[in-house]
């Protein structure tokens, strides 16, 4: 889900989750990727987890025996290649083809600059289920990308009560995006090269950018969009980011008990954990909710999700969490066309800012530290991380080059109203980290009940400062005296922290 999103680009993580390689060099769309991967996996991902020593419970292991072969698809498109034996200095190097890095590419191309594309499958079609609020995709001009939508939202906040969320949602239709954005590129004189950057050499006014094929790229300004593996994009503080973790499967079942005009946001239920109780301890202590898009009567993504944890929680956890609720809720499985195992780091300091590689999209710390939004947030970005570079290097710019380069974007990318959003951000997910499930439903359900243009503004990183100040005041009104009194024992020292960063900003 993208937007307690999934945007998003997916890690198979750090401990303690299994299968995380720290700093992989993979672009977006190499990787089983948003908006932290979301990564389609098939049987023989299965067994290599198994062999890594995660056992798995027997209804688990039904189900993911149902998962099919991974067939990766591609578009059917003639894409003109980068020529190295012309030896040119490029306007732009974009390392990463994913949403981010596509969009970035696609404007500054637009404004007639020399732009190369660097990706180790450039036309593979991204594996991610991305799904976004209408309205966002509407701002961006994206609506003849989404194949699926809701007019509204649920979610159950337990048993006894729910909450309808007047805001039409959507899935995207990823091989449209992809295509649209290509067919663009193309059209625009974008070249792509099929390779991994293992190195950058920065000069004064150029970058030298090395392939693991032998090419090597010369580019004024070079582009980070790989992701999470923060692969080029430095940074100079300890990385301890929250995270969400997730895993979906896009099913084929008998039925199922969900309306068609919704999609379930979230569910926070936990009645299916009544015959286990060290399963329902431990989901009281660090809850999962379920996300569903229900696309007919017997067609449905499904995705158990923990919001934030640090550590985050063990895959298998999230499965046996999982299978339990689909149990309880009748729902028969009777084949998966894919399933998603999702990764998210929230959360944790922002890169060097400024530097020589620019950087945006999760690489660049835009992940929405609250929900996991960014798919929606780093297409709407892209305009001002391109502008800023044609700018400085167009026709009409200042030439500006090198160090001074980067910084101008940098500054434009974030602003300090966006730095001090972020830590707002940051703090909701301090708090978020503290909440056990009733903990978490109050919360929800003080939050789904302000004004809709707070939660809207909020979850759409909308709001700043000014404003979010008064969706703090007016949450902490809508809460009950419980809620108030979790609000302000957890929220202290992160607030006090987000304060003094804050100071430290302005001095």
């Amino acid at each position: 889900m993208d937007t307690l999103l999934r945007t998003h680009n997916r890690l198979e993580l750090l401990h303690p989750v299994p299968g995380f390689a720290e700093r992989p060099c993979l672009s977006p769309s190499q990787r089983p990727q948003n908006q932290i991967f979301r990564s389609s996996s098939n049987k023989k991902s299965h067994q290599k987890w198994n062999r890594n020593g995660c056992a798995r419970v027997s209804a688990s292991s039904a189900i993911l025996e149902l998962v099919p072969e991974i067939k990766k698809e591609n578009l059917d498109l003639d894409l003109p290649l980068y020529d190295p034996s012309k030896g040119i200095t490029l306007d732009l190097a974009v390392v990463g083809g994913g949403p981010a890095g596509l969009a970035v590419a696609q404007r500054v191309s637009e404004a007639g600059l020399s732009v190369c594309s660097i990706d180790p499958f450039p036309k593979l079609i991204w594996p991610n289920n991305y799904g976004v609020w209408v309205d966002e995709f509407e701002a961006l001009d994206l609506l003849d990308c989404l194949d699926a939508s809701w007019p509204g939202a649920v979610v159950y906040i337990n048993e006894q009560s729910k909450k309808l969320l007047d805001r039409p949602y959507a899935r995207v239709n990823r091989k449209q995006l992809k295509s649209k954005m290509m067919n663009k590129c193309v059209s625009n004189g974008v070249k792509f090269h099929q390779a991994k950057v293992v190195k950058v050499i920065h000069q004064e006014s150029k970058s030298l950018l090395i392939c693991n094929d032998g090419v090597t790229i010369q580019a004024s300004v070079v582009l980070d969009a790989t992701g999470f593996s923060r692969c080029l994009v430095q940074y100079d503080k300890p990385y301890n980011p929250g995270y969400q973790v997730a895993y979906g499967i896009l099913a084929e079942v008998e039925e199922h008990p969900f309306d068609l005009d919704k999609m379930v946001f979230m569910d926070w239920r936990d009645s299916h954990l009544n015959d286990n109780s060290e399963l329902k301890e431990r989901n009281s202590r660090i809850p999962t909710f379920l996300y569903a898009m229900p696309f007919s009567s017997k067609r449905i993504f499904l995705e158990e999700t923990s919001l934030v944890a640090r550590p985050g929680l063990r895959m298998e956890d999230i499965q046996e969490r999982m299978v339990a609720r689909l149990k309880h809720l009748g729902i028969k499985v009777k084949s998966i066309e894919e399933d998603e195992r999702c990764v998210i780091p929230m959360g944790g300091p922002l890169p060097v800012l400024p530097q020589r590689v620019v950087g945006i999209g999760g690489t660049a710390g835009m992940v929405h530290p609250s929900t996991g939004y960014m798919v929606a947030r780093t297409l709407a970005a892209a305009p001002v991380v391109a502008d800023s570079i044609v700018q400085c290097l167009g026709s009409g710019g200042e030439g500006i080059v090198g160090e001074k380069l980067s910084e101008q974007v940098w500054k434009d990318l974030w602003p300090i109203e966006r730095r001090r959003q972020r830590e707002f951000f940051c703090f909701g997910m301090d708090i978020l980290l503290k909440l056990d499930l009733q903990g978490t439903r109050r919360f929800f359900n003080a939050f789904f009940d302000l004004e809709p243009q707070y939660w809207h503004g909020f979850l759409s990183s909308r709001l700043f400062l000014p404003q979010l100040i008064f969706f703090g005041l007016s949450l902490f009104a809508h809460a009950s005296n419980t809620s108030r009194l979790e609000i302000m024992a957890k929220g202290t020292l992160p607030l006090a922290k987000m304060i003094r960063n804050l100071i430290k900003e302005k001095a």
